[in-house]
């Protein structure tokens, strides 16, 4: 994707008049990246936003004892760091390519201007910023109110929409079960008690690096039975 098509599809700057558009768009430079980059770290200085050209982003936080938590997976024409962008203060997550990734990179120092003469931007930004609050709000009632089971049944999903590919015999999504537990914050062996169950129900199949959901339904009503 070109920085103008990606600034298209964006919640901050899709609204905005095609003059505007090519101002931005003017602003960013683009970068190739190849998988496992660093793009930053938790508190590092917030000086840029990243669109994602093509490719996936992992964004997680990293525990006092080293560990680290997922939060979201980002791909081709999302953006992220649009917090910093805006205040400049130090990241809250960490940021980290999984695959070869073409990303769309405007500098803070470059944006702030921009944004003082254009209210239609500003608002848009915040149109981002409460559908992120609302996000982490989910997050939130994930950890408060539902029990493991219907936690990791409603990440497997969403990660199955977001990454999965579905063919005939389901929707396989490629992830590890200790990837899984680090999107949960709950130990590898706790997701794999419950993914075995669910597999003994012929619900899904399991191979290494892989998870395979034949009955998209059966796992769904566990979400489902979490909130009741």
């Amino acid at each position: 994707m070109t920085p103008r098509e990606i600034l298209e599809h964006s919640l901050v700057f899709g609204n905005l008049p095609g003059e505007r558009l090519d101002q931005v768009a003017a602003l960013a430079q683009s970068r190739d990246v190849g998988k496992g980059t660093l793009l930053f770290n938790q508190g590092d200085p917030g000086d840029a936003l990243y669109g994602i050209a093509s490719g996936k982003v992992l964004v997680y936080i990293t525990g006092t004892d080293g560990r680290e938590f997922s939060l979201t997976v980002l791909e081709t024409g999302d953006v992220l760091g649009e917090v910093a962008l805006i205040d400049g203060r130090p990241r809250t997550a960490a940021a980290r390519t999984m695959e070869k990734c073409r990303l769309l990179v405007i500098q803070r120092s470059h944006f702030t201007p921009l944004l003082d003469e254009n209210p239609q931007l500003a608002r848009d930004l915040l149109t981002l910023l409460c559908d992120r609050l609302r996000w982490s709000s989910q997050l939130i009632e994930e950890f408060s109110l539902m029990p493991v089971e219907g936690r990791l049944a409603r990440r497997l999903l969403t990660l199955a929409e977001l990454l999965g590919k579905t063919s005939s015999e389901g929707v396989q999504l490629e992830i590890s079960q200790s990837e899984l537990a680090q999107f949960l914050g709950i130990s590898r062996q706790i997701v794999n008690q419950y993914l075995q169950e669910w597999r003994q129900a012929g619900w899904l199949e399991l191979s290494r690096g892989r998870v395979l959901i034949r009955d998209w339904d059966a796992v769904h009503e566990v979400c489902f039975q979490s909130t009741r």
